[in-house]
Parts: structure tokens; sequence; C-alpha cells
């Protein structure tokens, strides 16, 4: 009887131990841990991509690491479905969701989402060497205007105030790289792209190309975190504010972009 009451005794105590770890792995603080862990999308270049030999690049990847070390967190990017970024949060399989990711209401909601620090302004790009230049909304009426098919940029456009005045002017392409390809021919007169790829471009032809003084709007990326993980993101906003601070982030800009367009703003702007 005495055995039977001591087995029962131990099996109620080891029972108590596991249902007391599995509770702690689920409330488990990632800000607390010493890997962060990022999901993206690793065909976004110039933010999140593989490189020739299969290497994880980019933007996005080098602030990234810049951030960890800050924190002294070793960081792993993990690939993921960018569709199913919420539940990948939710289950607590990543700590964050870092890829060139914009501001929108429903991840707003969805999710606690860390200060802008990059603004992917929607612009517009001609030839360097031309004297075009678009200083206002107005003059697109008198210009051919080329951009990639469903893309921001075509949004940008579509929302424009001056839009009726220009829609006929628009040619939509299936890359941006179409797009140069005729801005070069001068079949158009100039592109609408995002700011970070257009720079981006730009770099790798060696200046070939220069934006326009008027752009059609900004389009801020954040950070995502799970909706209850605030001190993560806290003390990544933290990290970001110190790299901003000392030049480690333009530096990064710099390298991708061949200009700083960093930025650190508060979100509720």
């Amino acid at each position: 009887m005495k055995k039977k009451f001591l087995c029962i005794m131990m099996i109620m105590v080891m029972a108590v131990g596991i249902f007391a770890l599995t509770g702690c792995g689920g409330s488990d603080d990632s800000a607390d841990k010493d890997k962060l862990v990022v999901g993206l999308d690793d065909t976004f270049a110039p933010m999140g991509f593989r490189d020739e030999d299969g290497e994880l690049v980019g933007f996005d990847i080098d602030l990234g690491n810049a951030v960890g070390e800050e924190l002294d967190m070793e960081v792993e990017f993990k690939p993921i479905d960018w569709n199913a970024k919420e539940t990948e949060l939710e289950a607590g399989t990543v700590d964050c969701v870092w890829n060139g990711m914009s501001i929108t209401p429903e991840r707003k909601e969805n999710m606690s989402l860390s200060d802008k620090y990059l603004n992917n302004k929607i612009v517009l790009m001609t030839l360097a060497n031309s004297d075009t230049d678009v200083t206002s909304a107005d003059q697109l009426a008198g210009m051919k205007i080329g951009t990639q098919v469903d893309s921001s940029a075509l949004e940008m456009l579509k929302s424009n105030e001056a839009y009726d005045s220009f829609k006929d002017n628009i040619s939509e392409y299936d890359t941006y790289d179409t797009a140069i390809m005729d801005l070069k021919a001068g079949r158009v007169d100039v592109i609408a792209v995002d700011q970070v790829l257009g720079e981006y471009t730009n770099k790798n032809l060696g200046g070939e190309l220069k934006e326009c003084t008027y752009s059609l709007g900004d389009d801020y990326y954040v950070i995502g975190f799970a909706k209850d993980n605030t001190d993560l993101r806290d003390k990544v906003n933290d990290a970001l504010k110190v790299l901003m601070d000392n030049g480690k982030a333009a530096e990064i800009s710099e390298k991708w972009f061949g200009k700083d367009i960093v930025v650190l703003e508060p979100l509720e702007d």
C-alpha cells in the first residue's frame, strides 16, 4: 500500500512539473532570450534576398545583425510564408517579422509595430544625363510614365489628385528592368518606383538615373512583433536609436542605396 501511495505521489509531482514547464514555455518573453529569430521573405531585394552564392544579404539583414550586436543577441533569419507572418508570430516560431514591411491598418491591429526605421518614398526617376525634372504633379500631364504592374507606385499614381490628367500616359511593365530599358530608349520620360528599389538599382547601374524633386508619397517601413511582445519591441527600438545616433544605420543605408534614407520616427506620427 505504501509503495502504491509513493508511486501515485511521484506521478503527481512529475505531472505538476511537466505542466509548469509547458505553461512557462507558452509565456516565455523573447526579450529575455539570447537569440532573435527574424521571419522574412528571402526574395525581396534589396531588403532581404539570396545572392549568387545563396547567402542571405540585404539592407534589413545588415541592420538586423547590427541590432543583434547592440542587444548582445544572436540573430537567426528564418524564411517564412510572408502571407502567414501573423500566424508565425502568434505561434512563437519567430520573434519578429522584418523585411521591408509597410504600415497598414491591419498590421497595426494584429501586431505590435516598431518605430518607423526607413522611409521608402514612392519616387519618380529619370535619366541622370537629361534635363527632365518633375517638381509638381501637374507636369505629369505632359510626360510618359512607366511603372510596374500591381505595384505600390501604381497605386500611388492612381491615388494622386492629378491622376485624371496623366492616367492615359502610364505604361505598365511586368518588371522594373523592362521599364528602365524603355526609359533609356526614350519611350518613357520617368518611372514611378519604390525608392529603396530605385536607389539600389541606380547604385548597381553606376548612377545612370536620378531622382526627381517631386515624390508621390511616403511609405514607411516597420518591424512587426506579436501583439503582446512589447518588451522586445521596445528593446529593438532602443537599439535602432543607438545605431541611428552613432551613424551605423546611415552607413548601412549608404552601402545599399548610395544615400542615407533611414529615419527613426514614432509609429503614431
